[in-house]
């Protein structure tokens, strides 16, 4: 039986960013800005960090590139240099001594190499260790439509179907080789699914021939939202994978290994009541610093 109470957090930060060259090559895209619902600045990592802790997450893990250790060493856990301290506001103050609180939550985990998402949280093994964990994309921000933040639901359906939760919503069939898609039978119709399959960035053809799931419009899938609940034989499943040499357009995946994860103990697909802002493109920065400030609550 698997540990009932998930205490870590997983976010792989160890990408190159391509997608928002050049602004990358100077800043990484983890550390972009983005304006949150308490008006405050803030780098991406910071918002899904908090959206950890929103859902008692008291430990974090942040695999990045070891030469990036020392900008994330600083954000979290470095106070500010004096000249910068003296011309911070009172409340700025107080908050720069709240982020160091949250720095000793996080643990920085290094990726040696970069060979993919599906490597970067094996490089988090021993961290993680023999339990459940909540692992969420590094460029990807939530806002909760329900008093529950989106962390908060996928804890919750962990704790009632004691297996690996990934969480779901639709999209159209012209953005799904963008995503990965699952089909499966609902459990409770449109919001508790018992998957079946996972498949990465699917062709249009693939999908309407395998992914169709009942009640879904036509044309129309459930796709991955960005959260995941996962028992740690992740683990097993990504370690056969690298073994194996088993890359997917030269990397090692995760989708490949929740299949695998999926058929061996079976997985729950939840569909999250919330919006998932994409940071990781040019136009879809573009319309989460138009949006997010205002859409969605927190707890």
């Amino acid at each position: 039986m698997p540990k009932d109470k998930v205490i870590k957090a997983l976010i792989p930060a160890a990408g190159f960013g391509t997608r928002l060259f050049p602004a990358t090559k100077v800043v990484k895209k983890e550390l972009f800005p983005i304006i949150d619902r308490d008006g405050r600045a803030k780098p991406v990592i910071l918002a899904i960090v908090e959206e950890a802790i929103s859902a008692g997450i008291t430990e974090i893990g942040i695999v990045v590139q070891p030469d990036d250790v020392g900008i994330f060493t600083d954000l979290f856990k470095n106070p500010p240099q004096p000249e910068l301290w003296q011309k911070l506001s009172p409340e700025n103050k107080k908050y720069s001594e709240y982020l160091q609180e949250i720095g000793e939550k996080i643990t920085i985990i290094t990726q040696e190499s970069q060979e993919g998402y599906g490597h970067a949280v094996f490089c988090a093994k021993d961290w993680v260790q023999d339990e459940p964990f909540l692992l969420m994309l590094g460029d990807h921000v939530y806002a909760s439509q329900t008093d529950e933040s989106c962390a908060i639901q996928m804890l919750n359906i962990y704790q009632k179907v004691q297996q690996s939760v990934v969480s779901l919503t639709t999209m159209p069939a012209s953005v799904i080789h963008q995503a990965g898609c699952v089909t499966g039978v609902w459990q409770e119709n449109n919001s508790i699914l018992q998957v079946t399959q996972l498949a990465e960035k699917p062709s249009v053809e693939y999908a309407r021939q395998n992914l169709r799931v009942a009640g879904i419009a036509e044309d129309e899938f459930l796709c991955i939202f960005g959260l995941y609940v996962l028992t740690p034989r992740i683990f097993d499943c990504l370690a056969a994978q690298i073994h194996q040499n088993l890359r997917d357009r030269g990397e090692f995946q995760l989708t490949s290994s929740l299949d695998s994860l999926c058929q061996q103990e079976g997985m729950t697909g939840y569909v999250i009541q919330g919006k998932c802002f994409d940071t990781g493109l040019p136009d879809t920065y573009r319309q989460t610093m138009i949006d997010f400030r205002n859409i969605g609550n927190r707890q």
